[in-house]
């Protein structure tokens, strides 16, 4: 009797193992920390063009600028905004697709282990989700905003390949996402990226990396959490603006 009371409980206090959600999708994307020169300043410019079913169809658009500063030779502040456009996908997908805008800080402080370089990022966001609402002719317009606010921390390495003289190196990262507000009820925990790829260092402070991620996304339901095995192209620069 007492297992089947275990048993009994252990089920009512795990639905959310209910469904499972497996995405291939594909991830192109620019990250750009441009500093100004000859000050502590310096421009994030931030484009990700998100697709999926292996490229074929639309999942995300995210557009991220943002303002640097060099606090501490280790320290970067930014802060910025992002504008994210959503689109249905995936066998558990939202009502219809609603657009995002978002406001974020962050600090990246660097570090170094033995021979490696670790950086440690902190991501405050503000999050105006559009609530859509259902037409008489079917379709569907935003009826409203939703506020939420989430937390995410990342952190990454490179580490690079001895025998190709610098050129190459493989890039890991792991991060993890919590939500928290009044408005978050089934999905504190909202979701985690853990991530590999190869790097080429190409000139002018500017490199290129092919990679997978595995996104784990557990849904605003709490029912139902997304597996989504991503591949990721990604150029990323730190060209000086000015002399």
């Amino acid at each position: 009797m007492k297992s089947t009371q275990f048993i009994l409980l252990t089920v009512l206090a795990f639905p959310l193992a209910a469904a499972t959600d497996d995405n291939a999708n594909a991830w192109f994307m620019y990250f750009g920390d441009h500093p100004i020169a000859k000050t502590r300043w310096g421009i994030h410019l931030e484009g990700q063009w998100r697709r999926t079913d292996v490229g074929l169809k639309w999942q995300q658009l995210l557009l991220r600028p943002g303002v640097n500063f060099q606090l501490h030779r280790k320290v970067v502040l930014t802060a910025g905004y992002g504008f994210i456009d959503t689109h249905r996908y995936g066998d558990f997908p939202v009502a219809a697709g609603f657009p995002e805008h978002r406001f974020f800080e962050q600090a990246t402080v660097t570090q170094r282990i033995g021979k490696l370089d670790f950086a440690n990022r902190f991501r405050l966001e503000q999050r105006e989700l559009g609530v859509m609402a259902q037409q008489p002719d079917g379709t569907y317009r935003r009826a409203s905003w939703r506020h939420e606010n989430r937390v995410r921390y990342q952190l990454r390495t490179n580490i690079p390949l001895p025998f190709a003289e610098k050129k190459y190196y493989i890039s890991i990262y792991d991060e993890i996402f919590f939500n928290f507000g009044k408005n978050v009820a089934n999905n504190v925990f909202d979701q985690n990226r853990a991530y590999i790829a190869l790097g080429r260092n190409l000139p002018k402070q500017t490199r290129v990396e092919v990679g997978f991620m595995e996104q784990t996304v557990q849904q605003r339901s709490g029912l139902v959490f997304e597996h989504n095995h991503t591949l990721q192209i990604s150029i990323i620069s730190r060209l000086p603006f000015g002399n």
